[in-house]
């Protein structure tokens, strides 16, 4: 099965976190949520705890379709600490797995120099962290297989932009549809 993998840590951003599942799942592609922690309960930068899918080191991550990192902080910090995580990333950079950040995650990817050349965006203040790429001031941002938001205002719009991507433009019109988005 084709899997899309979220990947969570203590202090992950809500907002972002779940409103990605929420309309992948709604757009019936497979969204499993990973703990990067030794737990499967992790508490977000809000004090709201979500029970993961399962803990990184229980994954075999052999059919990925994306690799997607919630913003957050501690969250994206813990993310990019991660060493399985990084050479997962990494692995997977220059293939057809989409890598997708939102608002400080980014930085993961530019510490990781997946920016390189690359349009993107994320939380401002974080744009130093996004070393080598061209910085963008849209809420989300497409540069080939990376995709880029810039915030929690930017939830939606990431979600539905990933949809578009993994799914089809029908399929995430159809969600704005049903979602009175348009």
């Amino acid at each position: 099965m084709i899997m899309i993998y979220l990947f969570l840590a203590d202090g992950f951003e809500e907002i972002e976190a779940l409103t990605i599942v929420d309309v992948l799942r709604r757009a019936n592609l497979q969204v499993k949520t990973v703990s990067v922690t030794d737990s499967l309960t992790v508490k977000g930068a809000h004090g709201i705890s979500v029970i993961s899918d399962a803990l990184f080191g229980n994954c075999s991550f052999d059919k990925v379709k994306a690799l997607v990192l919630p913003g957050g902080m501690p969250g994206a910090e813990t993310l990019g600490k991660h060493k399985g995580l990084t050479e997962l990333l990494k692995e997977y950079h220059n293939t057809d797995t989409v890598l997708a950040a939102i608002c400080a995650a980014p930085m993961v990817f530019g510490q990781l120099g997946l920016l390189k050349g690359k349009k993107a965006v994320a939380y401002p203040g974080f744009e130093p962290k996004l070393e080598g790429a061209s910085i963008q001031n849209d809420l989300v941002v497409v540069d080939g297989k990376i995709i880029t938001g810039k915030g929690p205002a930017a939830a939606l719009p990431f979600a539905l932009k990933l949809a578009e991507v993994l799914a089809s433009k029908e399929t995430a019109n159809q969600l704005r549809k049903d979602m009175c988005v348009e």
